[in-house]
């Protein structure tokens, strides 16, 4: 970092005694292999997390959009103990991210009601499926996401690398015209300029971009796991009431 101020710092000083004229053109005709490279590596970093952003974006906006539309939906249904029509309506939703945890508990009930087993196993594996199906739907979230971290953590130093190569230059440059004027170092100086700025252009999106995903994740996380804290209750009061009714019946008969 101290380095890369001390670049930036010469060149401000000369740009003061108007004796630079920046073209990008021939900055780059002039710069080595190696800075290109450097250059290169930053831009394909940068068309990645480019790519990784929108994806990502248009998940977000599309499991949002879905999940206003699925909650009233479903609670409808669930209200007048459709099971069913819940988990058809659930299949519809397919980009919701409320949709797919739910789905996951009440297929799994819906499986088990007709079984032997006592109501206290038949919760708990409801309670299973929908932690299953939280975990799957995070990772699904998370995907891409963490490359925007690294893109971000590693793109300064990757510029900072050029920087160094481009200092190498404009000393070699000194040597073999045995000249120390900004003639000598301006081609050294300018690639070291380049890849420091196209590596904090790359890195401050990514950043930006991981922060802003992350927080949509973990809100993301809490309605799923307020869902299936709901949709476990659900279980639980339907379980009760179809017990009640069981013993009532049962107490007629007698």
């Amino acid at each position: 970092m101290l380095l890369q101020l001390q670049v930036w710092a010469f060149w401000l000083l000369q740009e003061a005694e108007g004796g630079i004229n920046f073209d990008p053109r021939s900055v780059w005709a002039n710069m080595g292999v190696m800075a290109k490279c450097v250059v290169v590596v930053l831009f394909i970093m940068s068309a990645w997390s480019i790519g990784v952003m929108i994806d990502r974006l248009i998940a977000y906006n599309a499991a949002r959009k879905q999940s206003r539309a699925f909650a009233p939906a479903v609670a409808g249904a669930l209200r007048e103990g459709k099971l069913d029509e819940a988990i058809k309506i659930a299949d519809r939703f397919n980009k919701s991210h409320l949709a797919k945890v739910v789905v996951a508990g009440l297929q799994e009930f819906k499986a088990h009601q007709a079984s032997s087993e006592i109501p206290g196993e038949e919760i708990e594996a409801s309670r299973r499926a929908l932690e299953r199906a939280e975990a799957i739907v995070h990772a699904e979230l998370k995907r891409g996401v963490s490359s925007l971290a690294t893109i971000g953590s590693t793109a300064p130093f990757v510029g900072l690398f050029g920087t160094v190569v481009g200092i190498m230059n404009a000393f070699k440059s000194i040597s073999t015209s045995k000249s120390t004027g900004l003639g000598a170092v301006a081609g050294g100086i300018s690639e070291a300029l380049i890849t420091t700025a196209v590596g904090l252009f790359v890195a401050i999106p990514a950043v930006w971009m991981f922060n802003y995903f992350t927080n949509r994740i973990e809100a993301f996380d809490v309605e799923m796991g307020n869902s299936s804290s709901e949709l476990i209750d659900y279980f639980l009061k339907r379980t009760q009431r179809i017990g009640a009714t069981t013993t009532a019946a049962t107490g007629r008969a007698v």
